[in-house]
Parts: structure tokens; sequence; C-alpha cells
């Protein structure tokens, strides 16, 4: 159905329904409408691909040559570009045998950049390519990237740096923020609780 079709429809079926914006179940209703309405977008774009097969070669190649890619983000970034499942399989095929695409590649720089640069623990990283579709033997080989020592350096670094930000708090809050926030970067849960028990919390100065 073209969507101007499907747009018409659905005003209709509003203003019937007398369903307005300001209503009970208006934040809803059009939260469903934009929501069809994309999804019929995307299908309609992907039935009439703006790309050659050549041309999209070539814009893939430039796009995983910029940085790492793993095999998640080329395959929709082709869909993106309406590109039927036959020519995405054909691409990262080629892209895979001339060394564009590599997912062990990617998988380590990925570990390496998100511990050096975002602090990241390891329980951080396997979530974030896991949810890549990255095989866990990638994975595993990408952790080893972290030089132990290095690892539990930049952890008490963190939680260091992390404890004096929190000074002007009460002791119950400091040690609870604390955790939440390595928690959410990642880190081991036994690394916490020991770093907890031994950083020298104080109450703040009256």
């Amino acid at each position: 159905m073209p969507i101007s079709i499907l747009s018409t429809v659905l005003k209709t079926m509003t203003e019937k329904l007398y369903i307005k914006k300001s209503g009970p179940y208006g934040p809803l209703f059009f939260c469903l409408f934009f929501r069809v309405l994309r999804t019929f977008k995307i299908q309609n774009h992907s039935m009439n691909p703006s790309y050659t097969l050549a041309e999209a070669k070539k814009k893939i190649a430039r796009y995983c040559a910029y940085q790492e890619r793993c095999h998640k983000e080329v395959n929709d970034k082709l869909r993106e570009m309406g590109m039927i499942p036959a020519a995405i399989d054909q691409i990262i095929s080629e892209l895979i045998t001339n060394n564009f695409l590599n997912e062990l590649r990617f998988a380590e720089a990925f570990a390496r950049g998100k511990f050096n640069i975002k602090k990241w623990g390891k329980l951080r990283i396997v979530s974030e390519l896991k949810q890549r579709n990255v095989s866990d033997y990638c994975i595993k080989k990408a952790l080893k990237e972290i030089p132990a020592n290095e690892y539990l350096n930049t952890f008490n670094e963190l939680a260091y740096k992390k404890g004096l930000s929190l000074r002007d708090s009460s002791l119950e809050i400091q040690k609870r923020k604390l955790m939440q926030y390595l928690f959410y970067r990642g880190w081991e849960s036994h690394l916490i609780y020991d770093k907890i028990k031994e950083l020298p919390f104080s109450e703040p100065e009256a």
C-alpha cells in the first residue's frame, strides 16, 4: 500500500474515533501511527534500491575502510541502502575475501578502544560485542588484548578518582554511587566489592 494512501486511511480513522493528541490514548496511538509509517517507508525503500551492485560495493568498502566494522553493522548498512539479501551476502563475502571485513580484528579493536578510552570493564565489553552478534571465539581472543596488569591498574585508578568525587556525600551514598558507577562500566563484582572494603571513605565535613 502506498504511504500516502496509508496516511490518509489512518488520518480518517483518527478523526472518526475522535482520538486527539491530548487525549488519554493520544500518545500511544501516535506512537503506533509513526511506527507503522516507518515500517512502510523501510519496506518501500528496500523494494526500490538506489544503488547498483557496483556502487554499493564501493560505498560499503569505504565504510569498512574508515574504521573496523562487524558483520552486523555491514549487513544493517546494506539493508538501509536497499540491497536485497542475495546482494548483501555476495558483498559481505567479497569484503571478507578482500580483508575489508574481519570480525576478529573488529572485536580486538573494539575491546582495546573501549578499555583504553571508555575505561570499560570486561563484562561491558562482552555484552556490547554479543549485541553485535560477534562469536564467542572472537570475544575470548579480543579480551586477551587487554593486559592483566593494565586492567587492574585502570580499575584501581578509576575507582579511586570516582571515590574522591563523591566525598561530599554521606558514607552510604558514596559506596552506593561508586558501586553503581563501576557496575555500569562493566567491572566484575568481586573487584568492586573488594574495592569498596578497601577505599578509605569518610564523612563529609560539616
